[in-house]
């Protein structure tokens, strides 16, 4: 049992008056004990008010303040902690059940005076190396993981307790069941109102303990005999008493010297607030219709002020004691209905002490246990009266049954049952021939406990709320001490890895762009190169008349003889053509090999810039897909395809080797196919400033002569004569014909002509065909067309084209690797100032949760509640 608080002089049936008569010297120094106690306390409710203000502000401006909830480790993890006045627990939060910190809880030692703070870690950890060698190695098997949170009020919340009812994860009741809902905010706006309310309390308990006055409330269970018991202290019949529930109304009874001496009820009006000088707040009625008064306020929740006068001395009046201004106030019963019910556990903020009275027969009822068990968060010391005791049969068995229900609802009270606890009949008191020396007892307990040891009836349940608050507000202090110690670590450890790849990535940024720059120019001028150098020999050897390259499935056509030569001169002109597509053909696939080489280039140097995490590789590129127009899908296939022959790429007027063999201009054959009269007077007649060093190089042979001169002759003749002089000459001809001489050298120039002719036609004409074909072609795609500038030529057109494809792709690999360095580095800069704003927020928080610890660890200090329960 603890050691008890009250006088000796109050455990015995002396007599009361003889009891309690203080000496002027001994009321002097306990009014002036109470009065310090009330001052400390009273700094002690101001500093907490603040401290509770900070963390509400603190939580709605600068961090979200989170609520933890604490389990019982598994066994095997116990087993790790077997260090006496240590306990190992699992600790989560609401907004974040699956995530699970191990913390251990160590009892207070020495001069620590925090019950929950961060900076009372390290006092907790030096004080530990100070013990034995054994302690320590004790110690060690706590395992590092683990914190070590020093808890002098258990390792719950006792005011500040939110009702999630979390449990462990997996259960009926597991945190992910019951709060999945609930963010971070709103636990936060949770413990807000939480705290509000506990603010609201506190002005309340500062109010209270300034108020000299004491205030008694008297409850119980209906028909516990609460009136009689109020009665029985007065010495007189006040309360209505009856076999029926017949208090109603919050009844207080004060001295009459407060009311001017004059004996009356004042009813309060229903929502005012009562004033003894403002008689609006208020209707006046007689003591003596008292019960006809409760019966008219039945229904409603009255509050009675009465003023009665005790004509007893100071030394046994209760209202009239000459130390403090006492009242009682009779409550109605806790189960008559759960407005009332409501109302009065509302109204324990208000009263100093609690006089419980239960009935004998009943013992305590579920509202009974509720009320009690709701008070011991404020105060510790409930004064219980067991009524109607007298008339039990068996009062050992009753005896004890009362006092292990009152061990599990108030165990301080258990502890001092000798003094609180009484098993009086209070209907027997008001029968001046009887005595109840049980009653006496009670009475001069009663009186001790409110009158002499005020600090503690009065001052106790303050100081008591005021160290769980302060307990509850070092286990929230601590445990977000905690979290934001370990966001603080988490951020820092994030800013060290993000913050290199940043920097790295600002340093790179130009050097990565001027690269690409220089991937892309280079392989497009080398592609251009290519195709170039390409189509330019294949030029000219088409303007020979050859294949421009060699394809398997390319070949000249054979001489089909002078009757289908016309046919001949257009197959050849189609098969050249037909190589120079295949010319181009080969110009694009260099060009994609160029292509494929600068994108792996593009590749590799996003594999050297780009951070880890990001990918490094462009998608879906394929060199086939170049030049197509298209592709096809079949099965797990894509078959790409080139487009139709008949396309035609703007700003140019050829196909560009995308079908040439469909353009008509160049497929269609002519005479001059057959007989290149103008080049054969450039070759002859050097037609100046229209003929090539090609067709300067050219050998006149004497069946070239001959047809030239043949022609010549008929060009000449026809142009010069004119067609009546060719008539004429005609007729001349004949005449020349019929003259004998002319007849013998005719016929040899005839014959000789006729030989010249036939083997030109035979032998030199299938050889001349392909040159003059392939000569002309040449000139066809060498010549920039009117109205176009040189870039529209064959071979600028298609050298363009190709490293066009050649910049297009290798610009869409670049621009990837741009955007995909920028969002990595925008991605960095977002993370590092994220984590900086995390980082500058902990540690706030793990600065201001310590600074909470100290200002705990002061208050509890000053005021005296080192180790309050």
């Amino acid at each position: 049992m603890a050691q008890s608080y009250f006088p000796v002089s109050a455990r015995c049936s002396t007599p009361v008056a003889a009891e309690l008569a203080p000496t002027p010297m001994n009321a002097t120094v306990m009014q002036q004990a109470y009065v310090e106690r009330k001052d400390s306390l009273v700094h002690a409710i101001d500093s907490t008010k603040s401290i509770l203000t900070g963390i509400r502000d603190f939580n709605k401006e600068d961090w979200v303040v989170r609520y933890p909830h604490f389990r019982d480790s598994s066994q095997e993890q116990l087993e790790t902690t077997k260090r006496p006045g240590y306990q190992r627990r699992s600790m989560s939060f609401a907004d974040d059940p699956r995530t699970e910190t191990e913390v251990v809880f160590a009892e207070p030692r020495k001069s620590m005076t925090r019950s929950l703070t961060l900076a009372s870690l390290a006092d907790v950890q030096e004080e530990l190396a100070e013990q034995d060698n054994q302690g320590a190695q004790d110690n060690a098997q706590v395992e590092d993981s683990a914190r070590l949170i020093p808890s002098a009020a258990g390792s719950d919340f006792r005011v500040l307790r939110l009702d999630l009812k979390l449990g462990p994860s997996g259960s009926s009741s597991s945190p992910t069941a019951l709060v999945s809902q609930l963010e971070k905010n709103s636990i936060a706006n949770l413990i807000d109102e939480r705290i509000t309310s506990s603010l609201s309390h506190v002005d309340k308990l500062r109010a209270r303990v300034e108020d000299t006055a004491s205030k008694v409330l008297v409850t119980g269970d209906l028909n516990a005999g609460k009136s009689t018991l109020v009665n029985a202290l007065l010495r007189r019949e006040l309360m209505p008493v009856d076999q029926q529930p017949c208090t109603s109304a919050f009844c207080e009874v004060h001295d009459v010297a407060e009311n001017g001496g004059v004996e009356e009820a004042h009813i309060v009006k229903e929502g005012a607030v009562y004033d003894i000088k403002d008689v609006s707040t208020f209707t006046r009625a007689r003591v003596v219709d008292l019960e006809e008064v409760i019966s008219e306020n039945e229904n409603a929740q009255a509050v009675i002020k009465l003023y009665i006068a005790d004509p007893r001395p100071s030394a046994q009046s209760f209202l009239n004691n000459g130390i403090a201004d006492i009242s009682l106030i009779d409550a109605p019963g806790l189960n008559r209905d759960s407005l009332k019910t409501t109302a009065l556990f509302a109204r324990q903020e208000e009263i100093d002490v609690i006089v419980f009275v239960v009935s004998a027969e009943n013992h305590f009822t579920l509202s009974a246990k509720e009320f009690l068990l709701n008070a011991s968060s404020e105060k510790a010391y409930v004064f219980v009266v067991v009524n109607k005791y007298e008339q039990i049969k068996d009062k050992n068995k009753c005896r004890r049954l009362v006092l292990e229900q009152i061990k599990q609802l108030s165990p301080r009270t258990y502890e001092d049952a000798e003094d609180l606890v009484h098993f009086v009949d209070s209907g027997s008191v008001l029968n001046k021939d009887a005595k109840n020396p049980s009653f006496e007892t009670l009475e001069s307990a009663l009186r001790s406990f409110v009158l002499v040891k005020r600090s503690k009836s009065k001052l106790q349940p303050a100081s008591t709320y005021l160290s769980h608050l302060l307990s509850d507000i070092d286990l929230l202090a601590g445990s977000n001490a905690i979290v934001a110690q370990s966001e603080l670590d988490s951020a820092q450890a994030d800013l060290n890895r993000v913050r290199p790849e940043l920097e790295k990535m600002k340093s790179s940024r130009d050097g990565l762009e001027t690269t690409l720059g220089s991937i892309e120019d280079g392989k497009v001028y080398e592609a251009s190169t290519r195709t170039k150098s390409i189509l330019t020999a294949a030029v000219d050897r088409v303007g020979t008349g050859e294949l421009a390259v060699k394809n398997e499935n390319i070949s000249m056509p054979t001489y089909p003889g002078l009757l289908r030569i016309w046919d001949y001169a257009r197959d050849v002109r189609c098969a050249l053509l037909a190589s120079l597509d295949s010319a181009v053909e080969q110009a694009e696939d260099d060009a994609r090999v160029i292509t494929t080489k600068g994108f792996d280039d593009v590749a590799d140097l996003a594999q050297t810039h780009l951070p880890a995490g990001v990918e490094r590789k462009y998608k879906n590129f394929h060199a086939q897909a170049m030049f197509t127009a298209f592709r096809e899908t079949k099965g797990n296939r894509k078959i790409y395809r080139r487009p139709s022959r008949g396309t035609v790429i703007p700003g140019s007027m050829y196909t560009l080797g995308l079908g040439l063999t469909q353009h008509p201009e160049l497929v269609d054959t002519t005479f001059f196919d057959i007989f290149d009269v103008q080049h054969q007077f450039a070759v002859y007649f050097g037609d100046v400033g229209k003929h090539t060093e090609e067709e300067d190089d050219a050998t006149p042979s004497a069946l070239g002569i001959m047809s030239v001169g043949i022609g010549a002759l008929t060009m000449v003749g026809g142009k010069a004569i004119g067609a009546r002089g060719l008539v004429e000459g005609v007729l001349r001809v004949s005449d020349l014909i019929g003259n004998e001489s002319t007849r013998k050298w005719l016929g040899p120039v005839l014959a000789a002509a006729t030989i010249g002719l036939t083997a030109y036609v035979v032998l030199e004409l299938p050889n001349t065909i392909p040159r003059t074909v392939g000569r002309r072609v040449r000139s066809q795609l060498l010549r920039t067309p009117d109205g176009y500038t040189e870039d529209a030529a064959f071979i600028p057109a298609h050298a363009r084209r190709i490293s066009g494809e050649t910049r297009k792709v290798l610009r869409m690999a670049s621009w990837d690797v741009r955007e995909r360095f920028r969002g990595a580095m925008e991605d960095r800069a977002r993370e590092v100032k994220g984590a900086e704003e995390i980082e500058r927020k902990a540690k706030r928080a793990v600065e201001y949760f310590g600074e909470v610890g100290r200002k705990t660890g002061e208050v509890r200090s000053e005021a005296g509640l080192v180790g309050a329960q």
